[in-house]
């Protein structure tokens, strides 16, 4: 149960943090901000269904988000909101990852 409620935090996160991008002025923020939260509502739903498969899932989604925000933190050279962004989704990428050999196949 803590694990959905670390999952769900993080989408609501990123969904707030489209929400901020968007009233500055980027609906790509927002866009992705819907996106990345749909993929992690998703995994928590099939935490319930087939947990091994989940973690394999939000195990990829957060890596994919890993790359994305390291992008653009070394193409914007700011910390704010890449770099914070980028340390908190490699945290829960390896939370994902320590938590996965746990479950039964």
């Amino acid at each position: 149960m803590l694990d959905k409620i670390i999952f769900i935090a993080y989408a609501i996160f990123m969904l707030v943090g489209g929400y901020f991008g968007w009233k500055k002025g980027s609906s790509v923020s927002l866009v992705a901000g819907i996106g990345s939260s749909f993929l992690m509502f998703l995994g928590v739903w099939l935490m319930t269904v087939n947990p091994r498969g989940a973690y394999i899932f939000l195990s990829c989604v957060t890596g994919v988000l890993s790359v994305v925000f390291l992008i653009r933190l070394i193409k914007t050279q700011s910390f704010m909101p890449s770099g914070m962004l980028l340390i908190v989704t490699l945290a829960l990428l390896v939370f994902t990852l320590l938590r996965l050999p746990q479950q039964s196949s």
